[in-house]
């Protein structure tokens, strides 16, 4: 049997792209003689449609796709992810869907098991889970389909009751096949191996496991998907973060040939992501989530050009250099706004950034706005010392005239604001904290400076003083972070604990940290909750994002 694994960029409720994309790859796969071809977890409308689910034309439209596709599967089956309907009125709607299509329609339907509810997953809000298990009967074998987290609970995963391979053994099938949508972290790639492989060994049986890939604006699927033999070995891996479409034949005796046979992928040792240090490990994987998150953002939005206030400093020169690999260089611009307290080096850093990145770049000195903003809040600031609210009308201002040009020319503004920043607060509201998507909102910033190492690892893009300056916001004489932060090497660290990991404060100064630097860290995290809640989606890359995937009370007195 020939066995086709179409991994393909999705826009979700984009029928129209999405069901055309599906054809394409199901002629072609006919046309080189598949057998059937297997496309990813709710490829019809996208992945996630979150509460598009609840609307009944949404619905529609997806088994509208589906008729049109099973048009096509004749000579070739079909699998295919797809909400459907639940006839029972005592359970949620829908049911998480794979469809086997054959003969021009619609054989048999396979439902998800296993509906993760955690992170940026929230599956049990919309669908009930499966209650039959039946292996698929075609071609003489039997096989077993599965949804995404289905073959994460082959350890009886505590969120579960129910593991659905478990349900069909009996039944003896010969392969499983996995649709899935599994999003990108950076440790995830080998997670997901071990478990593919881990289900391999206990079952005995080969796995073909089809993942999405594309962005669908915070969440990135990498793609990498991957055929496994009997034996646990790896016989195909395709592309990461981007589009393919690869063949493997299944023989009769359940071995696998492939097109490209590959040397086996050694899965990591996860010794080298210890839980008491924050891993700079895989920024080249980081990077490629970082430009793919930017390029589906503006092309899934309609948007092409990008802008961003350029400040000689580390975050918004990576920013720039990922988002002119994305977008080109031609479309993003870059602003400099100097102020009183701009060092001479800042603007030259930036402007020389831009002449190596050949964007285009504007200056744009804000001394007369600042300066403007304090004659008029003169009469009531009048006997106070200069402070953050001053600071912060610089800062401001900044962000009017990067809001005011983006308006005019119809770019996004890029926010450049690190994880680092955003978890203690050090950032201004409606200042350098506005922006329509943030590049940088889930790297610490000791995985800032990875990146800038990473983006010069051929030639020198970033100027080096950017890299080796200590940081500074400038909003004041002589500012350094170090003022207000904690050194980031140990700040970073601690925070990795306190959000990757949900560790306590107690637990984390049992890791060696001092337990009031501990106390000050966690409280400046939790008393900027409501800072980050104003925030704009963020292009997430670890396991632990701020956004949609940690869900903290504003109000909340925990550790504060």
């Amino acid at each position: 049997m020939k066995i086709f694994l179409a991994q393909q960029n999705y826009h979700i409720g984009n029928f129209e792209s999405n069901t055309n994309k599906i054809i394409d790859a199901i002629k072609e796969a006919k046309s080189n003689q598949g057998d059937l071809i297997v496309f990813s977890e709710l490829s019809i409308c996208g992945y996630p449609p979150r509460d598009f689910l609840y609307f009944n034309d949404f619905i529609e439209k997806c088994l509208q796709s589906i008729e049109l596709i099973c048009k096509e599967a004749n000579g070739i089956a079909v699998l295919i992810g797809a909400p459907q309907r639940n006839p029972n009125k005592l359970g949620k709607d829908l049911f998480n869907a794979a469809y086997f299509l054959f003969d021009g329609k619609i054989q048999q339907v396979i439902q998800k098991t296993c509906l993760p509810t955690y992170d940026v997953f929230d599956e049990n809000r919309y669908f009930e889970p499966a209650t039959a298990w039946n292996v698929i009967h075609f071609k003489g074998k039997k096989i077993a389909v599965t949804i995404c987290e289905d073959i994460w609970n082959i350890d009886e995963n505590p969120l579960y009751k129910i593991c659905p391979m478990d349900m069909m053994m009996n039944q003896q099938p010969d392969l499983m096949i996995n649709l899935s949508a599994s999003p990108f972290d950076y440790t995830h790639q080998d997670d997901r191996l071990s478990i593919i492989q881990a289900n391999v060994l206990k079952y005995g049986i080969p796995m073909f496991y089809c993942n999405a890939v594309g962005s669908q604006t915070e969440i990135v699927f990498d793609g990498g998907s991957i055929v496994m033999d009997k034996n646990a070995q790896v016989c195909g891996l395709l592309k990461s973060f981007e589009t393919d479409l690869k063949s493997f034949q299944l023989n009769d005796d359940n071995s696998i040939s492939a097109e490209s046979p590959i040397e086996n992928i050694p899965i990591l040792d996860q010794q080298l992501f210890p839980e008491n240090l924050m891993p700079t490990l895989n920024i080249d994987l980081i990077y490629k989530a970082l430009v793919l998150g930017i390029k589906d953002y503006f092309s899934k939005m309609g948007f092409k050009k990008a802008i961003l206030g350029s400040s000689g400093g580390i975050d918004s020169a990576v920013t720039l250099a990922i988002a002119v690999d994305a977008l080109g260089k031609e479309n993003v611009t870059a602003v400099l706004m100097p102020s009183t307290f701009s060092s001479t080096h800042s603007v030259d850093d930036a402007v020389q950034l831009s002449k190596n990145l050949d964007n285009p770049y504007h200056i744009l000195p804000i001394q007369q706005i600042n300066d403007a903003f304090l004659n008029e809040l003169n009469p009531l600031f009048a006997g106070t010392e200069f402070g953050i609210a001053e600071e912060n009308i610089q800062s401001r201002s900044r962000g009017n005239l990067l809001m005011a040009i983006a308006n005019k020319f119809g770019f996004i503004l890029l926010n450049t604001s690190n994880k680092s920043e955003l978890a203690t607060g050090y950032g201004t509201l409606y200042g350098d904290m506005a922006g329509g998507i943030g590049v940088l909102g889930d790297c610490y910033k000791m995985q800032v400076y990875a990146l800038a190492n990473y983006i010069n690892r051929y030639k020198e893009i970033i100027p080096n003083n950017i890299i080796t300056k200590a940081p500074s916001a400038e909003l004041r004489p002589n500012q350094k972070d170090s003022d207000s932060l904690p050194d980031y090497a140990v700040l970073d660290n601690i925070l990795y604990q306190y959000i990757e990991h949900v560790k306590g404060p107690q637990e984390i100064k049992n890791l060696g940290y001092d337990a009031p630097l501990v106390d000050r860290i966690l409280k400046m995290v939790n008393i900027n909750e409501y800072k980050r809640n104003q925030f704009c989606p963020i292009i997430r890359v670890s396991s632990k994002a701020f956004g949609v995937g940690r869900r903290m009370p504003i109000v909340g007195k925990y550790l504060s």
